[in-house]
């Protein structure tokens, strides 16, 4: 099968061209940056430009049997600092690009939504897909858009779309940049000795999901013709505190914190309800917390 990853010079991305390269799929990646140097791209067609270039956009859709659409410009902690600027640089251009798919008769496009973002604060533990949305972000806002008008196009008998919903995926080659990302960045502070900033009192709780888990899943999904929404989490909570106890224990460092008032846009809890992607794809996640950060703290160091 060929493959489009827009995005896929990212976290996620680079290990989804491991991932289908490995499964025998022909794998293209547009991406406006240079391609990174911790990834052997050999036998990858890699294309070096925005999504919201229509000239080679379109030369990359030709061709194509499915498009995994990963690309954000904001992340939830920076995405409310400019909402017109998220809408236009993600949901503009996702529909420019659902327009170039239609002109092409290409019907398959897998989108990685956000389970961390797109339910709000959760009326209750863990969260299905039929939960309410109430994004509290306006990077959950626009994927919600961006999920409503794939699903249009499905009931339109346009295109054939499979919405993911990742939690909070990490793994190795995550950038510590500490905008997204809690377990790389302590990882991070506890190689370098800094102190690891935690916004609230660190009660928050999250579902973290190590990066192979989620790759086994869409390569499951790529494979197949499922379409409609779904979930991918570990199904199990921590909270931030939890985490860099499990940070200390896995790098035998003790570590420094410093507390930063809460932000309003951050979700208090999520976990996902991961029955429906078990039941429809017959995964379940194998790598536990601890085991996860060990194996990051491996690969990373």
């Amino acid at each position: 099968m060929r493959v489009l990853l827009i995005g896929g010079n990212g976290f996620i991305g680079s290990h989804l061209v491991d991932g289908l390269r490995s499964g025998g799929h022909a794998v293209s990646v547009l991406d406006p940056r240079a391609a990174r140097a911790d990834l052997d791209w050999q036998g990858v067609n890699y294309r070096r430009a925005a999504y919201s270039d229509r000239a080679v956009l379109g030369e990359m859709l030709d061709g194509c049997d499915v498009v995994l659409h990963l690309a954000s410009t904001t992340v939830p902690s920076t995405s409310n600092l400019d909402p017109a600027l998220d809408v236009s640089s993600n949901l503009i251009d996702s529909l420019a690009l659902i327009a170039s798919m239609r002109e092409r008769g290409l019907r398959r496009i897998v989108f990685f939504s956000s389970g961390g973002t797109v339910y709000g604060n959760p009326d209750h533990l863990p969260v299905s897909e039929n939960h309410p949305l109430r994004p509290i972000s306006s990077y959950g806002v626009v994927k919600v858009a961006i999920e409503q008008y794939l699903l249009m196009y499905r009931q339109l008998g346009d295109l054939d779309p499979l919405i993911l919903r990742p939690s909070n995926p990490y793994g190795p080659r995550q950038v510590a940049s500490g905008r997204q990302g809690f377990i790389a960045t302590a990882l991070a502070c506890a190689r370098e000795g800094r102190p690891l900033q935690i916004w609230g009192d660190g009660g928050a709780v999250r579902d973290y999901l190590y990066i192979d888990d989620l790759v086994a899943l869409v390569t499951r999904a790529v494979n197949g013709s499922a379409c409609g929404v779904y979930n991918a989490g570990s199904g199990i909570g921590h909270s931030l505190n939890a985490v860099r106890a499990a940070v200390e224990q896995v790098t035998g460092r003790k570590m420094r914190v410093e507390h930063l008032p809460a932000r309003g846009y951050d979700v208090r809890e999520v976990v996902l309800d991961i029955a429906a992607a078990g039941a429809r794809f017959g995964w379940r996640p194998s790598v536990g917390l601890e085991e996860g950060i060990a194996l990051t703290w491996r690969r990373d160091s």
